[in-house]
């Protein structure tokens, strides 16, 4: 086979060379290619449990098959391989290490080997079926034998195990790579991406006290529209209808929200409503937007190197965005003095551009907002922050994630202006929790405040969507409790 180890051109000479490498790598003394004798005692490999649990016996079976596969197998040419190729190629020799080793165990107990050993050589391990499940929305990997995750708006623990710390290590190694950074004991703490876009941080040793600690956000394949958030109950029929109003009509806007709370999706179905004839370009920490426009420019901060050196800031992204010739900036997260420059970018003419940050209301987010201006050394008065936080942000989109783990839109707030030194805003849009029912998920519903015109009313006007806006506005005082 292609990625075994061997020099002969012969077949017979390579493969008695391959169980000769197999047998050292297993401990057990093969001296040649017969088959095993019958007085042979065959071992039994311990079956996984019917809950996905697997026994100490398991994996130790698996560390000595593994072992002895990584003693066979010939690494450089394996990489030289497709996918498929080196898997059906890995297979072979596990197969192989099984026959001779005598190891007995079900068909399907021996697919389940194979499959953990071709994740753990080729993909991200025991990660592997936990990134194929669409229904989960994070990963939480303390160390090598804890690992939850995240299901309908709940943690649950899993068993899923890694071999130890190390091949822990390896694995976010793997995967922080492939985005040109590193995790190591020198930079110890880091961000990257999946190649669908799922988010990733990793911290490990010294400052990981219990082993490498790897957090994934996962990106769901299928992408969200706000049509599925209104199925979902996220959001009422009539509050989508003015989400979309206001991305068509260039509102620049601001989506807060806590940890999980669903910011970056929000702000993945607002984009969907942007005209394909417009240049947008976005900046990311680590890049999770799914914008479907055709003109589109997707960039990246960028970490310093081992000497301290080379890195990109988000400030220096957005900086540098007003010299691109942006129609709308979207920035993935705010945090930093950035807020000035989008603020900035919001007030010159790019009119639609938006940016999500964590608030837990829409008074948090614009308080928030002057902090991070604040403490980024820019030495201006409050009161002239202020102003410019009312002459550049239309609305706030709040998102929370609810006690039961539901996600729902509580607020489209208006920034009004200002009475004094105070920012006045005002609720087009609030969710209100009315109960819970029988399976304690909580019951509420969305409601208009009253406002017939907002304040983006000539705004929806000059594109003609004024019609559509009070359409909804009008329809959302008759909503009707939801179940959550």
């Amino acid at each position: 086979m292609f990625g075994k180890r061997g020099g002969s051109p012969s077949a017979p000479a390579q493969q008695g060379f391959t169980r000769a490498a197999l047998g050292a790598g297993l401990g057990a003394q093969v001296i040649d290619i017969a088959p095993i004798s019958i007085a042979d005692e065959p071992r039994v490999a311990p079956a996984a449990a019917s809950d996905g649990r697997r026994s100490d016996d398991y994996y130790q079976t698996k560390s000595r098959i593994f072992g002895a596969l990584i003693e066979a197998i010939d690494l450089a040419q394996l990489a030289r391989l497709d996918t498929e190729s080196a898997r059906e190629e890995i297979r072979d020799i596990v197969n192989e290490i099984i026959a001779i080793r005598n190891v007995v165990m079900s068909i399907a107990e021996q697919e389940e080997l194979l499959d953990d050993i071709c994740n753990d050589v080729l993909g991200y391990g025991p990660l592997e079926p936990l990134l194929a499940r669409d229904d989960i929305a994070d990963i939480m990997v303390n160390g090598a034998d804890s690992t939850y995750i995240e299901v309908a708006g709940k943690l649950q623990p899993t068993f899923v195990r890694f071999r130890d710390n190390a091949q822990l290590l390896n694995i976010c190694q793997r995967i922080v790579s492939q985005v040109g950074r590193r995790v190591d004991e020198a930079s110890p703490i880091c961000d990257a991406r999946l190649p669908d876009g799922s988010r990733v941080n990793v911290i490990a040793p010294p400052l990981a006290l219990d082993g490498p600690t790897l957090t994934i956000r996962k990106f769901k394949k299928d992408k969200l529209t706000l049509d599925q958030l209104v199925r979902f109950a996220s959001i009422s029929p009539e509050g989508a209808e003015i989400l979309k109003i206001i991305g068509r009509v260039r509102c620049n806007v601001l989506i807060s929200g806590g940890t999980g709370s669903g910011k970056t999706t929000l702000l993945n179905c607002l984009t969907r409503y942007i005209d394909e004839d417009e240049r947008i370009i976005t900046c990311e920490d680590a890049a999770e937007l799914q914008l479907q426009q055709p003109h589109v420019v997707r960039l990246e901060t960028r970490p310093p190197n081992l000497e301290g050196e080379g890195q990109i800031t988000m400030r220096d992204l957005v900086k540098n965005c007003l010299r691109m010739r942006p129609e709308r900036i979207i920035v993935g997260e705010v945090r930093g003095p950035e807020a000035f420059d989008l603020l900035q970018a919001m007030n010159t003419g790019h009119d639609g551009s938006m940016g999500t940050l964590h608030a837990n209301s829409p008074r948090e987010a614009l308080s928030r907002l002057e902090s991070m201006i604040t403490m980024g050394g820019f030495t201006l008065p409050s009161r002239t922050i202020r102003e410019m936080i009312c002459s550049s942000v239309d609305v706030i989109v709040q998102a929370s994630r609810l006690r039961d783990g539901s996600r729902r839109i509580t607020h489209v707030t208006e920034v009004m202006g200002m009475e004094g030194d105070v920012i006045i805003t005002q609720d087009i849009l609030l969710y209100d929790i009315l109960g819970e029912d029988q399976n304690k998920r909580l019951i509420g519903r969305h409601r208009s405040t009253g406002i017939g015109r907002p304040r983006f009313w000539e705004r929806a006007r000059y594109f003609g969507e004024e019609n559509r806006l009070a359409a909804a506005i009008d329809a959302m005082d008759v909503d009707t409790p939801r179940s959550a």
